[in-house]
C-alpha cells in the first residue's frame, strides 16, 4: 500500500511535505525559500528570497518550475510583496499591490497555474478592503490565503497520483517527458504522481525518461527523483521514443500540463506534441495528469494557449558551453500544443475525463 500521502503540515513556516526531503517551494514567514532547480542534480542549493521581484527572476529564470509550484511561489509573491507595503490605507495599499501582481503575474506566460494563483491573491486582497479590514490585517490575510494556494496543490496532486495510479498494471514500461513530480508540483507530483503512488501500491514499473531539451529536465530532475523513491528509469533522447515505441517496449506515456484549453488541447514541454503523435501511430495510451487550476476553460482551443519563446542561447549552449557555431541563429519555443484528439485520457484531481473532453472539462470546472 502506499506510504503517508505528504498532505499540508501546517506550522510556523507555514505548509511544507512531510513526505520527501526536498522542498522545492516554502514560506518561512518573511521569505521564500526556494530549492534551486538550475543546480541539480548535482548541488542541492537553496535560496532564501526577500524580493517580490526576485522572485520573478527566479520564476524566469527557471529556479523554480512547473505549472502547480510555480502557482505556488506567485501566490507566496504576492504575500511577500504585499509585507513591504507601507499604507494605512486600504484603496493605497491596493494601488501599490498592482505592480506586484502584474510583476509576477507576467513572469512567464504560458502555464495557468501562475496567473490564476495571482489573480486569485488580488481578488482576495480587493475583497478584504471592501470588507473594511486594516492593512496589517489584509497582509495577514494574503498570507494564509498563499498557504492555503499551497495546501491545495499537494492535495490536488495526491488526488492525481491516487486516480492515475489506476491506469498503470503491474509490470509496464511508462514513458514521460521533462519533469512533473515533487519538484514541478510541490505535491506528490501529476504525471510522476502517477507513476510515484503505483510503485508505491507494489506495481513493478519501469520508466522511460527523455532527456527533454533544452535544459534536460527530464535528464537532470526526472532522473533524479526517481532514483530517490527506488523506480527503474532508463534515460533517452527525446528522438528515442518512436524506436523504443516501435519494438513494443512503452505500454503508455503520461505527461503533465502548462494549460488546457476547453477543448481539451494541451499545452506541454516542447516535444509533448511529438510523443502523442508516434503513440497514436503505435496505438498505446497516451495520458495527460494536470491539476483543474491549470485548465483555462476561457480558451477555446489550443491555438489560443500563448506559447513562451526563450533565448536562443538555451539552444546553442547548455550551462555557459557553446555547443552551435558563432552567430547561429535558434527557435527556442518552449512547449507545443497536443490535440485532444491525441490525449487517451485527462487525468484530474475530480476524475478522469475522457472524449468528449468539452463536456468533461465543463463538468471539472
Amino acid at each position: 500500500m502506499p506510504s503517508p500521502s505528504p498532505l499540508k503540515e501546517r506550522g510556523t513556516e507555514g505548509v511544507r511535505l512531510n513526505k520527501y526531503s526536498y522542498q522545492p517551494v516554502e514560506w518561512l514567514g518573511d521569505r521564500i525559500r526556494l530549492l534551486d532547480q538550475t543546480r541539480l542534480p548535482g548541488e542541492e542549493v537553496y535560496l532564501d528570497i526577500a524580493d517580490y521581484r526576485e522572485l520573478a527572476s527566479a520564476i524566469q529564470e527557471l529556479k523554480v518550475r512547473g505549472a502547480p509550484a510555480i502557482g505556488v511561489a506567485g501566490g507566496y509573491g504576492v504575500a511577500l510583496g504585499a509585507l513591504s507595503i507601507e499604507s494605512n490605507s486600504g484603496n493605497e495599499f491596493i494601488q501599490k499591490l498592482q505592480a506586484v501582481v502584474d510583476t509576477l503575474k507576467n513572469a512567464r506566460p504560458t502555464a495557468r497555474n501562475l496567473p490564476r494563483a495571482v489573480e486569485r491573491m488580488e481578488r482576495v486582497a480587493n475583497e478584504a478592503v471592501a470588507a473594511g479590514k486594516s492593512v496589517e490585517q489584509i497582509k495577514a490575510i494574503l498570507v494564509e490565503e498563499a498557504e492555503n494556494i499551497h495546501a491545495w496543490e499537494v492535495e490536488a496532486t495526491e488526488k492525481i497520483s491516487r486516480l492515475g495510479a489506476e491506469l498503470i498494471q503491474s509490470g509496464f514500461t511508462v514513458l514521460t517527458h521533462c519533469n512533473t513530480g515533487p519538484l514541478a508540483t510541490t505535491g506528490y507530483g501529476t504525471a510522476l504522481g502517477v507513476i510515484i503512488y503505483a510503485h508505491e501500491q507494489g506495481k513493478e514499473i519501469k520508466v522511460f525518461a527523455d532527456e527533454t531539451r533544452r535544459l534536460l529536465q527530464g535528464a537532470r530532475l526526472t532522473t533524479w527523483e526517481l532514483q530517490k523513491v527506488g523506480i527503474p528509469v532508463t534515460l533517452i533522447t527525446d528522438s528515442m521514443a518512436g524506436y523504443f515505441m516501435g519494438r513494443g517496449k512503452v505500454d503508455c506515456v503520461i505527461v503533465g500540463a502548462d494549460r488546457i484549453a476547453a477543448n481539451g488541447d494541451t499545452a506541454n514541454k516542447i516535444g509533448t506534441y511529438t510523443l502523442a503523435v508516434l503513440a497514436k501511430e503505435h496505438g498505446i495510451p497516451f495520458y495527460v495528469a494536470a491539476p483543474t487550476t491549470t485548465i483555462d476553460a476561457t480558451l477555446v482551443t489550443g491555438e489560443d494557449i500563448p506559447i513562451e519563446e526563450r533565448r536562443p542561447d538555451e539552444v546553442t549552449g547548455f550551462r555557459g558551453v557553446r555547443t552551435a557555431p558563432e552567430d547561429c541563429e535558434a527557435a527556442n519555443p518552449s512547449f507545443d500544443v497536443t490535440p485532444h484528439g491525441y490525449i487517451t485520457a485527462i487525468i484530474t484531481e475530480r476524475g478522469i475525463i475522457r472524449e468528449p473532453y468539452e463536456q468533461g472539462i465543463g463538468e471539472v470546472v
